[in-house]
C-alpha cells in the first residue's frame, strides 16, 4: 500500500522534532500504521533553514495554503500556533476533504466546537493528543481508555513553565520574578511569559479536557482562571509547614449545586497535601489526575513539553489517522468521545458557587482580641477551621495568621474577606489560596 502523505504546516520546535522522529523510527511505524506515513510538503517562513532540515525530497514552501490545498496530501499537521490564521488553514484542509492533526490547543479551546462540527459534516478526522500535555497521552486515554467510566473529575499540572517556578520558590526560597528570569534563561519561560505564568495555557487545555471527559461542548470563555504571578513565597514556605505544596492546577469536576449538575472548571494556584504523588511532581513535568467510577483514581506523568515528546504524541495521532482513515466515519472515535448528538447541555459553574477549603493568610498587629475577631467573622460565614498556623511578631509588631478552613463555599469566602480586611487590625490585603485534597 502506497505511504499516507502528510504536509506540516510549521517546522519549529515540534515540526522538526514530528520529522526527525518520523525518519528515525519510520519501519517501527509502518507496521504499526499498516503503510507508511511520509512528509510530502512543509510551510514555513524560512525556507532555508527548512530544506536544511528535510533535505531535498520534500517541497518546501512558503504558502501554507499550498499546502491544504495541494490535492496529493491526505493529511495536514497544523503547528503554527495561534488563533487567526490556524482556525482558516484549519478548516480549509476540512473543507478539502483532508484530515488534520494539530497541537493547537488554543485553537481548540476557541474554535474546537466549528472546527469538529466541520469535520463531522465533511467525514474526516481531526486529532489533536499532542495539544495537552505533551507527550502524555490524556488525550487517549480520557476518550478510549476510560470509555467505560463516568468521570468525575480530572485536576491536572498541566503547563511545565509554572511547575518549574513553584518548585524553584519553593527549593531555593527565591520570589517569582528572580525564578521567572532563570526560567527564560533556561528556555522553560518565553520572552513573553503571560500565556503560561497567568494560567491561561493551563485553561486552554482544561477546557479540551473537560469537553472530552462530560460529553460538554468547549467553553474556555467560562473558565475561571488565576496564574502564578502574584505568589509569593512566604506562602509556599508557610503550605510546606502545614504538610501542603502549592502548585498551579486545572480542575475540572462535576458538581450538584442546590440540586443542580454543573461542571466545574478552573485554573489557579492551589495547596494539595504533600503525600499525594501529583504533589510531588517537579520542574518542568506534568502530570494529571483522573477519578472515574469503575478505575477509581488513575494518574498520567511525563515531559508536557519538548520537541521530541510533543512530537511522539503527533504522530500518535498520525498513525491513528492513518489506521482510520479509509474507515466508516461513524464507526469512529468521536472527537469529544461522546457522539455529537449527544453532548450534554450542563452549565459551567460561576466559582462563587464552588465548594473547596482555603488557605487565608492574614497579616496582622499584633493585638488582643485578633484571633478572636477572625474566628468570629469565620463563624459567622459558616466557615469552619480546620488548623492555624500563627507566626511570632516581627517587624513593626506584625504578625501573620494562617488559616485553614473546611469546605464551604467560594461566596462565603469572599464576604468573610471583606470583613476581616475591614477591621482596623488587619495590614493589607488577605492572600487567599485555594486548598484540594484530591483524595
Amino acid at each position: 500500500m502506497k505511504p499516507i502523505k502528510a504536509g506540516l504546516l510549521g517546522l519549529g520546535t515540534v515540526g522538526a522534532g514530528t520529522y526527525h522522529v518520523l525518519e528515525r523510527n519510520q519501519e517501527e511505524i509502518r507496521r504499526r500504521a499498516g503503510r507508511g506515513i511520509e512528509v510530502a510538503m512543509v510551510s514555513v517562513r524560512n525556507l532555508e533553514r527548512a530544506r536544511r532540515i528535510v533535505g531535498s525530497d520534500v517541497e518546501v514552501v512558503a504558502d501554507p495554503f499550498a499546502v491544504v490545498n495541494n490535492p496529493d496530501i491526505d493529511i495536514v499537521v497544523e503547528l503554527i500556533g495561534g488563533y487567526d490564521l490556524a482556525r482558516e488553514l484549519v478548516l480549509q484542509a476540512i473543507a478539502n476533504g483532508k484530515h488534520v492533526v494539530t497541537a493547537n490547543k488554543a485553537l481548540l479551546a476557541l474554535h474546537g466546537n466549528e472546527i469538529f462540527e466541520a469535520a463531522q459534516a465533511k467525514g474526516v478526522m481531526v486529532a489533536f493528543e499532542a495539544a495537552v500535555a505533551g507527550g502524555i497521552p490524556i488525550i487517549k486515554a480520557l476518550r478510549e481508555g476510560l470509555s467505560a467510566n463516568r468521570i468525575e473529575s480530572v485536576a491536572g499540572i498541566i503547563n511545565g513553565t509554572t511547575n518549574f517556578i513553584l518548585s524553584e520558590m519553593r527549593d531555593k526560597g527565591l520570589d517569582f520574578g528572580t525564578v521567572l528570569k532563570q526560567a527564560q534563561e533556561l528556555g522553560y519561560a518565553e520572552a513573553d511569559p503571560t500565556f503560561d505564568i497567568e494560567g491561561v495555557d493551563a485553561a486552554h487545555k482544561l477546557t479540551i479536557m473537560s469537553a472530552i471527559a462530560f460529553g460538554i461542548p468547549m467553553q474556555f470563555g467560562s473558565a475561571h482562571i488565576e496564574g502564578i504571578s502574584q505568589l509569593q513565597a512566604v506562602d509556599l514556605r508557610y503550605a510546606e509547614q502545614l504538610g501542603y505544596r502549592i502548585k498551579l492546577l486545572g480542575i475540572t469536576r462535576r458538581t450538584t449545586v442546590d440540586g443542580k449538575d454543573g461542571i466545574e472548571l478552573r485554573v489557579h494556584p492551589t495547596l494539595v497535601p504533600g503525600a499525594r504523588l501529583i504533589a510531588n511532581v517537579e520542574g518542568a513535568m506534568n502530570a494529571v489526575l483522573v477519578q472515574a467510577d469503575a478505575v477509581g483514581a488513575t494518574l498520567y506523568y511525563g515531559k508536557g513539553a519538548g520537541a521530541e515528546p510533543t512530537a511522539s504524541a503527533v504522530i500518535a495521532d498520525l498513525v491513528d489517522v492513518t489506521r482510520l482513515a479509509t474507515a466508516d466515519p461513524y464507526s469512529r472515535v468521536p472527537h469529544l468521545a461522546f457522539q455529537p448528538t449527544e453532548l450534554a447541555d450542563v452549565p459551567i459553574l460561576p466559582m462563587e458557587e464552588i465548594r473547596t477549603s482555603y488557605y487565608l493568610r492574614v497579616t496582622v498587629q499584633d493585638q488582643l482580641g485578633v484571633m478572636a475577631d477572625l474566628t468570629r467573622i469565620l463563624a459567622d460565614a459558616g466557615i469552619s477551621i480546620d488548623a492555624v498556623l500563627q507566626k511570632e511578631p516581627g517587624e513593626k509588631a506584625r504578625t501573620d495568621i494562617v488559616i485553614i478552613t473546611h469546605q464551604t463555599r467560594e461566596k462565603y469566602v469572599n464576604a468573610a474577606i471583606a470583613k476581616i480586611e475591614s477591621l482596623a487590625t488587619t495590614v493589607g490585603k488577605v492572600v487567599r489560596i485555594r486548598l484540594e485534597s484530591l483524595g
